[in-house]
């Protein structure tokens, strides 16, 4: 019977760029300097790759639909390099095809890499990138705000909470993450914001304000994964490893039947029940140290709260009132600014977000260190609440 991966993969070196409005820069550029800061990290050599995934969504006009510019930027040469896509879940989904070549026995190190050159494709969010009046069925709503605000909507009548109470937490959610966005260089959005201006700030889509939206980034970030006796043979005395990698894919149940209320994300809480259980996590409001969640909107980073079962249900308002998610708090969450002002370059976001646990797990996070690291949590949601998919990547030390 299959028992997961668990233990089975260690990081030795991960790369990330600095996040934001890159036009300093071109995708092959962003790969390389993400993928030069994984090698020094790691302390290999480049021939020492047998085999790369490279994830990238929406960056068709910069490198086309196959892995041959990533191979060309990167000199990785005569190795399988494989492009995919899956939404926002993309940059987790190359991570998961790396380290499941190395748990299989495939290959002994394998590169996991994302980017995305967002500005350049023209995407702001807000316009309709499909076919207007014909969309697809499986996201016919005009844009992403559009789509989470119903979230907010649905979540606000489930549980009787008052629209001033839902916005006041939404709004902490941004606060927080302004605040821990400012320690971070490689952060697109670098400043605090008052709490008050949050809940001013001009509507997007009701109850959406401004500053409950992330933005539109360039980036990349990459991963170089082995096993835990490569890992220490290169030095590692005690390597970071991967407990658990799950992803939840929609079927349609979502949007095609009457069994979804519309207040949760049933994908993210199908893919925590499986993490947790490959992770042999049993309790994760005690067992988790930080959490790097999907705050593509704040509503989402606080419904995801509940679906990951940190917060209970219809609970997760009153502990990011109190603090609980705060860089001080008992769960830290986006201590790094998150999707919100780290930033969202689509190819990369699920590899940034496991860079900055791997990071807190060595005490090399700087201004924002943690302490008492064990487990971190990353998580990433794609397409909108329905018919979408999410991802979900637990690491800590090996044998933890």
């Amino acid at each position: 019977m299959a028992t997961g991966i668990r233990d089975k993969v260690a990081i030795v070196g991960m790369g990330c760029t600095r996040f934001g409005e890159r036009w300093d820069a071109g995708t092959e550029h962003l790969l390389v300097e993400a993928f030069r800061e994984a090698l020094d990290d790691a302390g290999i050599d480049r021939s020492q790759i047998e085999a790369a995934w490279y994830g990238s969504c929406m960056d068709n006009v910069n490198v086309g639909n196959s892995a041959i510019p990533a191979a060309m930027a990167l000199r990785l040469e005569g190795i399988p390099v494989t492009r995919l896509e899956n939404m926002c879940a993309t940059g987790t989904e190359a991570l998961r095809g790396a380290a499941y070549a190395v748990a299989s026995g495939a290959v002994d190190i394998a590169l996991a890499i994302g980017a995305e050159k967002l500005k350049d494709t023209g995407y702001g969010g807000l316009p309709v990138p499909f076919k207007g009046t014909l969309n697809s069925a499986w996201m016919p709503l005009g844009s992403a705000p559009a789509g989470f605000a119903q979230l907010a909507s649905a979540y606000r009548s489930k549980y009787g909470i008052s629209k001033e109470d839902l916005k006041t937490a939404m709004g902490r959610v941004s606060w927080k993450s302004h605040r821990n966005g400012v320690k971070n260089p490689k952060a697109h959005i670098r400043k605090e914001i008052e709490l008050d201006q949050i809940l001013r700030a001009p509507m997007i889509a009701e109850p959406l304000g401004l500053f409950d939206c992330c933005g539109v980034s360039d980036g990349a970030a990459a991963a170089i994964v082995t096993t835990p006796e490569i890992a220490r043979s290169l030095g590692k005395a005690d390597p970071v490893t991967i407990k658990s990698i799950q992803l939840s894919i929609s079927a349609g149940r979502e949007s095609g039947t009457g069994q979804w209320d519309g207040s949760y994300v049933p994908n993210t809480r199908n893919a925590a029940r499986k993490a947790y259980q490959e992770a042999g996590i049993d309790d994760p409001r005690e067992d988790l140290s930080l959490i790097e969640v999907h705050d593509c909107f704040s509503i989402t980073e606080l419904v995801t709260m509940e679906d990951l079962g940190i917060s209970g249900d219809g609970g997760a308002v009153r502990d990011i009132l109190d603090g609980f998610y705060d860089a001080d708090g008992k769960i830290p969450c986006q201590i790094d600014g998150g999707l919100k002002c780290f930033g969202h370059p689509i190819g990369a976001s699920g590899l940034r977000m496991v860079y900055e646990n791997y990071l807190q797990l060595q005490d090399r996070a700087g201004d924002r260190q943690l302490g008492d690291v064990r487990y971190g949590l990353s998580h990433n949601l794609g397409g909108v609440p329905f018919n979408g998919v999410a991802a979900i990547t637990i690491v800590g030390r090996h044998g933890d």
